[in-house]
């Protein structure tokens, strides 16, 4: 009888799912993950207002160590006057400065505004490049800026990792990673290709407004359930989204 017990124990181990390398989640709940996620926001938007593909590079250069809702205060009036690597060259470093003098390394961050407007010029006959490579040799852009821009003004389907997405890939066990880079590259190979667009606006958000740095609100989670957190603030609620079926 204890043979047949171990047998059985066996032969049920082999029957269950199999967790993705480097995560926590079998392949069936990574794809619920984000099937909730795109129920919940069939269309995600990025909160950095802007009126072109420029105007969306300048906002992510300075939104870095700022918060969107800082930047979308200091940008409406630049933005006004300046929709365009020419423009913005014209009104100069100092002004660009006044500007922006509410976010956070302001100094700093005209001067790359300046200098990023002048090789948009000089480079690429002043326009964004869609092209990585090309992002990240402009002035203040890294790879997390350049994946904004590819994602959001050209639609490829790039991950941006953020301080919210370190944070969530860590802390549920969808993407452990102690840099960005281990991050992104786990996240671009274990989300599901239908909703990898999308993703890191999810996960953002998800960030942003529920699983939050200092206290995540579990009882508001859509993956509350399937979540694997090792401490969570309240009890595990019934899913807010109906399961796939």
């Amino acid at each position: 009888m204890e043979n047949a017990k171990v047998k059985l124990s066996a032969s049920a181990a082999r029957k269950r799912p199999a967790r993705v390398a480097g995560t926590l989640y079998t392949k069936q709940e990574i794809h619920e993950i984000f099937r909730r996620f795109c129920v919940q926001r069939p269309e995600p938007k990025g909160e950095l207002e802007h009126v072109n593909a420029f105007t969306l590079l300048v906002a992510v250069v300075l939104s870095a160590q700022a918060t969107d809702a800082g930047v979308n205060k200091a940008t409406r009036g630049l933005f006004a006057v300046a929709d365009t690597p020419e423009k913005m060259l014209a009104l100069g470093e100092e002004k660009v400065g006044d500007y922006i003098r509410t976010i956070g390394l302001w100094r700093n961050k005209a001067k790359n505004v300046i200098a990023l407007s002048e090789a948009l010029i000089r480079d690429h006959g002043s326009i964004v490049p869609g092209d990585r490579d090309a992002l990240v040799k402009l002035p203040g852009v890294g790879r997390k800026t350049a994946n904004v821009v590819l994602n959001m003004a050209f639609g490829q389907p790039t991950m941006a990792v953020d301080t919210h997405i370190l944070r969530i890939g860590n802390r549920i066990g969808l993407a452990p990673g102690k840099t960005p880079d281990q991050v992104e590259k786990t996240l671009l190979r274990v989300v599901p290709q239908e909703y990898l667009l999308h993703a890191h606006h999810w996960l953002i958000l998800h960030g942003r407004y529920v699983c939050k740095a200092r206290k995540p609100e579990c009882d508001k989670c859509v993956i509350a359930d399937l979540c694997k957190a090792a401490v969570k603030t309240s009890d595990i609620p019934a899913p807010l989204v109906p399961l796939a079926a």
